[in-house]
């Protein structure tokens, strides 16, 4: 169903217009690159030829981005397809006492989304908690592409199979917040998910060799994934900051505690409701050992922290640029403000939030997919009070379900945290733009091949790390585990879906291209430009 969004232009970049960024440099480009040039090697410049080159890149940086391909923009239809509005995001809008929303409530938030944004201001909400900053979708970015000029494929539909199977491992992933990493292999509900995932008909986790396996268990699908530990080195090695070390020892939520299991508690939060319960540390610092830690983790992150840190330890390693750093090959200058640590540290940055902006275009003004919590909403009554709804038999049929009853009585997806999941629609994670963002400028800075000098895992009780022995861990390997890492992570906690993971990383993959394509052309080095490897695999150089 295509949507057409009455607020401001549809810009959108589909899988040409993303070929078109990664690998052209327009003749535009070539000009500006090439005054730039000139300009620099000319002392006796004026410095009004030098300000009219400037507004003449900026120009042509703005034109190209202007004349990419605008493909269409598709939603998966579930928000025209019920009228009860059961597949949408719903959350802190009024919900009667079966958990739908109230759907006059609903038009006015779709009708402000369409509108104008002082109309935001009109909608009734359902408690106290509020929307999270809808309008960022709309807000205009000067650098990269325009947030609306980037587009991801439309979500799994509600009904479908493949939704019911990232539902049943979001379910498996609940039941084993508390399983070590480590011990996946050994572990009893690790093993149940493993047969119970392997059932399934639409299930796209990774695989080795065609088969799901204890090692393949949550992980992502890019290159990297399945080698080594489950976690990145990034999330265990200290980080050096400054002249102070710190430490990757967090205080984690402690075991064996979820939210939101009881229909009375689940149905409060989907009003709007402040959260009852509160959330109970660990008196004991530890590594991240476990989903648990690791959803404790990805709780208190600031937006690119994880990057930010991963960026400090690969400077503290004195790990290598990229081969098409200019000043590798230099013999009489290095790297500073450009192609040194100050360049990718203010990068990592910029990209973060220029995802971001996308993001939340997609997901207020285009997908409003449903959060997990929601569809549990939706699995629980189907079986507790015989609602029709139009889930799919995959999960209705998965053996997780049997425990998580035996558990609280309900079939509700419970969460880690006593809030369940933000007041934003779920689709993508913004939590994964930002990874793809970040992880794709610390691939295009830093030599991806590079192997991590000493790595380490954490013990099972997470006190200690031990050494890893096995398979070499590259950079790049590392980087896009990373990236799965935290993008998954928000999956262990009940809060996002495997699909809006992979679709945020590719998302936030585009915003970063894009406004290094931008920046391609205001150096004065030599440059060939950033090499790279994608999340696909592919290799590319802008």
């Amino acid at each position: 169903m295509s949507h057409t969004n009455q607020v401001g232009r549809r810009h959108f970049l589909g899988s040409a217009g993303v070929a078109a960024l990664a690998t052209t440099i327009s003749s535009s480009t070539r000009l500006a690159e090439t005054t730039v040039r000139a300009i620099e090697k000319s002392p006796e410049t004026k410095s009004e030829t030098r300000v009219d080159h400037a507004y003449e890149m900026r120009e042509h940086a703005a034109l190209y981005q202007k004349t990419l391909p605008l493909p269409d923009q598709s939603t998966n239809g579930d928000d025209e397809l019920y009228a009860n509005k059961i597949a949408g995001y719903t959350k802190a809008l009024p919900h009667d006492a079966v958990g739908e929303v109230d759907r006059q409530e609903y038009e006015a938030l779709t009708g402000a989304l369409k509108s104008q944004p002082a109309n935001m201001e009109t909608i009734r909400l359902g408690g106290v908690v509020k929307l999270a900053n809808p309008q960022a979708g709309l807000g205009f970015g000067l650098e990269g592409a325009d947030s609306h000029h980037l587009g991801i494929a439309p979500a799994p539909k509600f009904a479908s199979a493949e939704q019911a199977g990232e539902m049943a491992e979001l379910y498996w992933q609940a039941l084993t917040r508390d399983v070590p990493f480590s011990r996946y292999d050994t572990d009893p509900l690790a093993n149940a998910a493993v047969a119970d995932l392997s059932r399934l008909s639409e299930f796209r986790g990774p695989r080795i060799r065609g088969q799901i396996r204890a090692e393949t268990l949550f992980r992502g699908t890019t290159d990297g994934d399945l080698t080594g530990p489950y976690l990145s080195q990034f999330l265990w090695q200290d980080i050096p900051y400054g002249a102070l070390s710190i430490s990757q020892r967090i205080r984690p939520s402690v075991p064996g505690v979820d939210f939101l299991t009881s229909f009375d508690e689940w149905l409060a939060i989907q009003n709007g409701a402040i959260p009852r319960k509160t959330m109970h540390l660990d008196p004991t610092t530890r590594y991240i050992r476990s989903a648990r830690d690791l959803t404790r983790y990805v709780h208190e992150d600031f937006s690119y922290q994880a990057f930010l840190n991963a960026c400090l330890i690969l400077l503290g390693l004195k790990a290598p640029f990229d081969a098409e750093n200019p000043y590798r090959r230099s013999a009489t200058q290095a790297g500073f403000s450009t192609f040194g640590s100050p360049h990718v540290l203010d990068l990592l940055a910029r990209v973060a939030n220029h995802g971001l902006k996308a993001a939340w275009y997609q997901k207020w003004y285009l997908h409003r997919r449903l959060r997990p919590e929601e569809f549990g909403g939706a699995v629980d009554g189907s079986f507790r009070k015989g609602l029709d709804h139009p889930v799919h038999a995959d999960i209705l049929n998965s053996a997780a379900l049997e425990i998580i009853f035996s558990r609280s009585n309900t079939y509700l997806l419970s969460q880690a945290y006593p809030e369940g999941c933000p007041t934003h629609p779920s689709y993508p994670a913004g939590h994964a733009v930002v990874a793809g963002a970040c992880a794709t400028v610390l691939k295009a800075f830093f030599d991806e091949s590079f192997e991590i000098q000493a790595p380490v895992e954490a013990s099972a009780d997470g006190l200690s790390l031990i050494p890893y022995k096995g398979t070499a861990l590259t950079v790049g390997g590392e980087l896009n585990k990373l990236a799965a890492n935290i993008s998954m992570g928000r999956n262990a906690a009940g809060v996002h879906w495997r699909s809006d993971a992979n679709a945020g990383l590719r998302l936030g993959e585009a915003a970063a291209l894009s406004v290094m394509r931008d920046e391609r052309g205001c150096f004065s080095e030599n440059f060939a430009g950033f090499a790279l490897t994608k999340f696909d695999g592919s290799s590319l150089v802008v």
